[in-house]
């Protein structure tokens, strides 16, 4: 038997998690991004096409922190405030939302390892920017890979 369209639209598909954060003293609640929130996520984090990882993470947990209830805890305007918490409990908290969003490590590199290699090839081999030296250009692809993937 398939799924209708109104079984599709009625099943109870959001998630929502307790976390514990002893550093703060208590527990949070992560809630699961929908499709649309997930998409005005990344379309926030984007400038001209391209991903700006300024204060990504924080930017992700002001949408997904929320209390019991479900009811978001933050503002998209709280982001900055958030951002410098520990980083070590924001990484934390932002892999824990990554997880339950299906936002994977794997998902986001592939996406910015497509935009790489268009970017690469756009700059042809020729170009200035291309340095013959192997260091500098793995460093670079894994910050981005790393940025993309917290």
């Amino acid at each position: 038997m398939t799924l209708s369209r109104q079984a599709i639209i009625d099943a109870p598909d959001a998630v929502i998690e307790k976390v514990p954060v002893p550093e703060w003293g208590d527990d949070l609640y992560i809630k699961a991004l929908s499709g649309i929130e997930r998409d005005d996520f990344e379309a926030s984090v984007r400038r001209n096409g391209v991903m700006v990882f300024t204060n990504y993470r924080a930017k992700l947990l002001v949408r997904v922190l929320v209390n019991e209830n479900g009811t978001r805890i933050f503002s998209d305007q709280d982001a900055r405030a958030l951002g410098k918490k520990n980083a070590k409990i924001i990484s934390r908290l932002f892999d824990k939302a990554s997880e339950l969003s299906g936002m994977s490590d794997d998902e986001e590199t592939e996406g910015n390892s497509e935009e790489e290699t268009a970017s690469e090839t756009a700059a042809g081999s020729d170009s200035p920017s291309n340095s013959p030296a192997p260091s500098p250009a793995p460093e670079t692809n894994s910050f981005a890979a790393s940025a993309a993937a917290s």
